[in-house]
């Protein structure tokens, strides 16, 4: 099952916000001994970070900025000038719109990145590398997708409850479906998600194809698109979905409270649970089934052609993201590994107690085996966002069923006309 793929096509290259700035682009900044690395938040493990500065203290000065605030937005101004650091993050939902601008990074291949590319996950490595396989963005981490349960609330229905018999229940995602009519006959104050929009978007995350094609051309309108529409519509007609949307302050709550039971969501959720729902430490599990085999988010490194020192610059990567330091992050900061020997290493095998002490790493390994690489444009999300709020409507009350689908499809052509998009 795919994970998301991204385009070099001209016609998107204004989609992706990138523009060179005036003058010599080309020409990287002259190298004063000092090694600049920015990340946003969490985007790299604080404890490897630092471990990273005394590393190459003897050959150059590590200077890690975290940028605050919108990091897409800051590293694009940023890329083109004497500004641009000499190793920058990308966020796994920018690569797409970072991609069609190639030429204001340096292609890693060229700095020895090619010799290491079987050490990783190949779907993540050929995400962050061009059509022409130009490689951008060394892969961080990844988001293999699973789910997410309460084993206390399961198993109060007497329901599967156990990760391998949950696996087994919730197959694909008409049991799951049927799982959760039985969980809230059971229970009635329970739901088994969140709402419909996310279950629509883990099932358009399984498929072969998204919103936009190879040849640039809207498909919206697609049946494995609709597919996943007709599963998430069947599912408002069950009584199963909490009817919370992109709202935080009451996802994590009900989480938290068990008055939802599960999230088919990505490795990465697990510290989201842990800093935000934190109280219900122990009652979760994680399992394989309808949910295997999507991917969301997981991050990259990257060499801008305008910063200084490119080969040092491709040293502290390669140095950070071997392997080994990248179990180490996923100690420190659960950062799943794009690089499958860390699946082996004692840092991911060691029971989670948030889990009630299950290792969950084979969860997430075996879900990270089954995905492959998906074309994702530059207009992709927004597309999504836009059958996401009809969805949304529809779970609301304020539109039926074929009005919604009318209306997604027709507005995400509107949409991805508007980004030089062919809809015709």
């Amino acid at each position: 099952m795919p994970v998301r793929r991204r385009t070099l096509l001209g016609a998107v290259v204004a989609a992706a916000g990138l523009t060179a700035a005036c003058g010599d682009q080309d020409k990287p900044a002259a190298d004063d001994g000092t090694t600049t690395l920015w990340i946003w938040p969490s985007g790299l493990d604080d404890a490897m970070v630092k471990q990273a500065v005394r590393q190459f203290a003897g050959r150059t000065k590590l200077s890690v900025t975290t940028v605050e605030g919108n990091y897409q937005d800051q590293l694009t101004k940023a890329l083109g000038g004497p500004g641009a650091p000499a190793v920058a993050g990308i966020k796994g939902e920018d690569i797409s719109s970072v991609l069609p601008r190639a030429d204001l990074f340096v292609d890693l291949n060229t700095l020895g990145a090619r010799d290491l590319q079987d050490q990783y996950l190949d779907w993540k490595w050929r995400q962050g590398s061009t059509l022409d396989n130009r490689l951008v963005g060394f892969p961080i981490d990844t988001g293999p997708t699973a789910i997410f349960y309460r084993y206390d609330l399961f198993r109060k229905a007497g329901l599967a409850a156990e990760p391998d018999d949950v696996a087994v229940a919730c197959k694909d995602w008409a049991a799951y479906l049927a799982f959760g009519r039985r969980l809230v006959h059971k229970l009635p104050s329970v739901r088994l998600f969140c709402n419909a929009a996310d279950l629509f978007s883990s099932c358009v995350g399984q498929g072969s194809r998204r919103y936009v094609n190879e040849s640039n051309h809207y498909i919206g309108d697609s049946d494995e698109v609709r597919a996943a529409w007709d599963i998430a519509v069947e599912s408002l007609g069950m009584g199963i979905s909490a009817g919370i949307f992109n709202d935080d302050e009451k996802r994590f709550p009900a989480y938290e409270a068990g008055a939802v039971a599960s999230d088919t969501g990505p490795a990465w959720l697990a510290q989201d649970l842990q800093s935000s729902a934190a109280k219900s430490a122990g009652t979760w599990r994680v399992a394989n089934g309808c949910a295997d085999g999507a991917n969301q988010g997981g991050s990259f490194l990257s060499v801008p052609a305008a910063g200084s020192g490119h080969d040092t610059a491709f040293e502290v990567i390669r140095w950070l993201l071997s392997p080994a330091n990248q179990a180490k992050m996923f100690a420190g900061a659960k950062l799943f590994p794009s690089a499958p020997a860390a699946f082996q290493m004692p840092e991911l095998l060691a029971p989670d107690p948030f889990f009630g002490g299950q290792r969950t790493t084979p969860v997430f390994a075996a879900s990270a085996a089954k995905a492959r690489l998906s074309y994702e444009a530059p207009s992709d999300a927004a597309i999504e966002q836009v059958f996401i709020t009809q969805l949304q409507q529809l779970e609301s009350g304020a539109k039926t069923p074929a009005a919604a689908y009318r209306d997604a499809v027709d507005g995400g052509r509107k949409l991805a006309a508007s980004k030089g998009v062919l809809t015709e």
